[in-house]
């Protein structure tokens, strides 16, 4: 008989459970994610110009591929293994991308301890002890009595959702994991990025210190055959005075170059994931670097879905509206149920007799009454931090489209600086040349050719400045346009939960599935007839 009561408990108390969920509704906004600026383009221009190219090694045009897809591991565009091997480690070992992957591991986990809330919580508990109780507790006069009570239980509680509170707090952490999704792969484009852009900087660094090396031996030349001359009594001390002034001044720009070279390259280290000391002198030359002669250009419309940045904006936007969700939820009233059933006897062997066990059922209805407020101003907060992600993700993307916008400019402008600064240093070439023939001639006076071998060593090394910044213009556009991660795989298996028992690895096959559920570009594109920015 106790069983079949206990039966029919458990019974009626799943049924209950199960209408409550099935019948309830979820307060709050119904998140849509904003669709893009209704924008044409980055730039004033409709038309993308190409970035003219010049007549000098690595001066190539560079034309703009509207609509083109990015790809994964662009820094490959520059076809070259030392900046491939350069990313590749620090891909591998820079303890910020780790972190990101343990961070996303955590918002995953946190999201699946979430989604427990959503089912009935039950225990079991199980006990004996021995007793001793006088008589003059059952209130009579008789000695102690000593027995054994032993006890099974088991109970089930459950709180159905019935104002969608729990699934607008689960979706709030779905929300989070996105968030840690796409700090992952800004983490991982800003590293690559890095590491690109600090090897090209490397590389600038030690052409312009050739540079500098190569004027000063020039003029080491130079002030020999002026004190030849001067033996000779062809010419005054001042002439060699101001060839050694000259000298000195080059000389004194490398001691700059060599501290900035060497800060780099701890940068770059840094970026590695190595220490300093543990520099092995790979270098990038900027004789081994293809500048391409394609940029790929994502059309507007497709920005907003690419951007690590925005839609980390996006995924905190998600979150703040979700919370609203929840804030409302707790101001409604909440429902609980619980259920149990066991067994209670002096004997171990009639434990589970029906005259031992015992079981309960109940449901309450908890409602807010009175409390100074606080739950409305929570849903108020809630509110405004909504309001706030709103204009915080505004402010993402029309960030995120300057810098579009700031690169294109930068590859255009840039490449009209390297035809400048080539064709000014093909003419203080010539000019130098000219005026050193035309002083040993005695045709002009020194000062004329000082002036021209100054005006050699800027225009040089500013040649070196504008070729390096075309490469640096193709790395910033690339990252402007959000680095290809979606046609790339970024998350380890320290990003996936662990299964409970298991060894911390997952297999391929897990690992694989889970991949395929991760957001890209064209899996979540913006529905139709979302609110536009």
């Amino acid at each position: 008989m106790g069983e079949e009561l206990l039966t029919s408990a458990a019974k009626a108390f799943a049924g209950t459970a199960v209408a409550l969920t099935v019948t309830g509704c979820a307060v709050g906004p119904d998140f849509a994610p904003p669709g893009a600026p209704q924008v044409s383009g980055y730039t004033r221009d409709s038309l993308l110009a190409t970035a003219r190219g010049t007549d000098i090694p690595r001066g190539n045009a560079q034309a703009f591929a509207t609509g083109r897809d990015i790809p994964g591991q662009w820094w490959r565009l520059y076809h070259s293994k030392q900046i491939n091997a350069l990313v590749e480690e620090a891909i591998r070992n820079h303890p910020d991308l780790k972190a990101a992957q343990a961070a996303l591991r955590q918002a995953r986990e946190i999201a699946l301890a979430g989604r427990g809330s959503l089912f009935p919580q039950a225990s079991t508990s199980q006990s004996v002890k021995r007793e001793q109780i006088s008589g003059a507790e059952l209130g009579e006069n008789t000695p102690p009595v000593d027995f054994n009570l032993f006890n099974s239980t088991a109970a089930v509680s459950y709180v159905p959702d019935v104002f969608g509170g729990t699934a607008r707090s689960i979706e709030a952490t779905d929300a989070a994991t996105e968030t840690a999704q796409f700090q992952l792969e800004a983490t991982y484009l800003a590293l690559t990025a890095n590491v690109v852009t600090a090897a090209i900087n490397d590389a600038s660094l030690v052409a312009q210190i050739k540079v500098t090396r190569e004027i000063a031996d020039s003029q080491r030349e130079q002030l020999k055959g002026l004190q030849v001359e001067y033996n000779l009594g062809a010419i005054g001390q001042a002439d060699i005075a101001s060839e050694k002034a000259e000298l000195a001044q080059t000389l004194a720009t490398l001691p700059p170059l060599l501290k900035a070279r060497a800060q780099q390259r701890d940068q770059l280290m840094a970026y590695l994931g190595r220490f300093p000391s543990q520099d092995n002198g790979e270098a990038v030359s900027l004789d081994g670097l293809t500048l391409p002669a394609h940029l790929p250009v994502s059309v507007p419309a497709r920005l907003v879905r690419q951007r690590p940045d925005i839609r980390q904006a996006e995924s905190r936007l998600h979150q703040a509206s979700a919370e609203v969700g929840v804030s409302l939820a707790n101001m409604l009233p909440q429902i609980t149920l619980s259920a149990g059933g066991g067994a209670e006897s002096l004997k171990f062997d009639q434990l589970f007799n029906s005259q031992t066990l015992v079981w309960n059922l109940a449901g309450g209805v908890t409602a807010p009454l009175f409390d100074g407020g606080t739950l409305y101003h929570r849903k108020e907060a809630a509110s405004a931090a909504l309001d706030q992600a709103t204009q915080q993700y505004k402010s993402t993307v029309i960030t995120a489209f300057e810098n579009v916008a700031d690169s294109i400019k930068a590859v255009q402008y840039d490449a009209e600086a390297l035809k400048a600064q080539a064709d000014a240093q093909s003419a203080a070439d010539d000019s130098l040349k000219i005026a050193r023939a035309e002083y040993k001639a005695g045709a002009t006076n020194y000062i004329t050719m000082l002036n021209a071998e100054q005006t050699a060593l800027a225009a040089r090394t500013g040649l070196v400045k504008a070729q390096a910044a075309r490469f640096e213009d193709t790395a910033a556009l690339l990252q402007a346009l959000g680095g290809g991660w979606w046609n790339r795989v970024d998350e380890t298996k320290e990003a996936y939960p662990r299964p409970a028992g298991l060894a911390d690895t997952l297999p391929v096959s897990a690992v694989k599935a889970i991949h395929a559920r991760r957001p890209t570009p064209a899996a979540d594109s913006n529905p139709d007839g979302n609110p536009k920015l």
